[in-house]
């Protein structure tokens, strides 16, 4: 879903610095990434797990929708480590 307006939160703000990640990723994971699973009973709102790359690089990116107010809220964002995901990183490895 492209959002209208993305709301990114003080503790993803504060992971996507420590860990490399450019609002520029974010939205375009945001915009146009997979989602890999989906969170329905999440609150406040209803939240995803998204892939999505910014080049050769794998991000993935937890979001919620408030459709009132036409925002997506960033919850977290990181780069999936390759010993717990599968290689196309949309699976845990078990």
């Amino acid at each position: 879903m492209a959002a209208h307006k993305l709301i990114i939160r003080a503790h993803a703000l504060q992971r996507m610095f420590e860990r490399n990640i450019f609002v520029e990723d974010v939205r375009g994971v945001v915009d146009a990434g997979e989602i890999i699973k989906a969170y329905p009973d999440d609150t406040p709102y209803p939240s995803r797990l998204l892939l999505g790359w910014s080049g050769v690089r794998p991000l993935h990116v937890v979001a919620a929708d408030n459709p009132a107010n036409s925002e997506t809220i960033v919850i977290t964002a990181y780069e999936p480590d390759p010993s717990q995901w599968e290689s196309d990183f949309k699976r845990r490895r078990t």
